[in-house]
């Protein structure tokens, strides 16, 4: 699968700010894409680009934290850095409640700005890794019959083979070709690393059918 590219998101109203920020990253060879409002960026945005968003709190129409209340409700862990000329700790422990990565205040450094924009690609590349892993993991487990799922759930609470069969009222022979076939699907070479993968599921996908 194609890696694509981190981008920045600028959306702020001020376009002299917004030419400015893109240069800026441009000179260090980070692409970045200016939007002059929250509509438009909505219109434009990818959830499935690596990136990270630059949001202006002040705006006309749409705020910086409504557009982040918008985001949040359409699920995206979008990693958000504001900016604002007229920042108080009340206004940036809002943000951040509402998950922003950080907040800063206009005009800022240039060189820390750069820094705290790559922490964020950073943490966006990481985070979409972790969700396509994820993707791929609950792929592989939607191919096990349900049997094989509950070998599978039983060998996760640690059961050796003798005790899945006396539970499923089964040979142990039957949960050993069970555990083979649940190897065969899952692309794994034993049932102690499909146990890791598994439990590195977040406890809102389960495994269970």
């Amino acid at each position: 699968m194609e890696t694509r590219k981190p981008i920045v998101y600028i959306v702020d109203d001020d376009k002299d700010l917004r030419t400015s920020l893109a240069w800026l990253l441009e000179s260090v060879s980070v692409q970045a894409q200016c939007f002059a409002g929250a509509e438009e960026f909505l219109s434009q945005y990818d959830p499935k680009q690596p990136a990270c968003l630059v949001l202006d709190v002040r705006m006309p129409e749409t705020s910086g934290f409504q557009l982040q209340e918008i985001l949040n409700q359409r699920g995206s862990s979008l990693p958000t850095i504001f900016v604002s000329a007229h920042g108080d700790i009340p206004m940036s422990v809002t943000a951040m409640k509402n998950g922003a990565l950080d907040f800063v205040e206009k005009p800022y450094n240039p060189q820390q700005m750069i820094d705290r924009i790559q922490a964020a690609l950073k943490t966006a590349v990481h985070a979409q890794a972790d969700q396509a892993q994820r993707q791929q993991m609950q792929s592989k487990l939607a191919l096990l019959t349900a049997r094989e799922r509950e070998v599978l759930m039983l060998v996760i609470d640690g059961k050796a083979s003798k005790v899945i069969a006396r539970e499923l009222d089964i040979s142990v022979k039957t949960v050993d070709v069970h555990r083979t076939k649940i190897k065969e699907k899952m692309g794994v070479t034993s049932i102690a690393m499909l146990v890791r993968e598994v439990l590195h599921l977040p406890v809102d996908e389960p495994v269970r059918h």
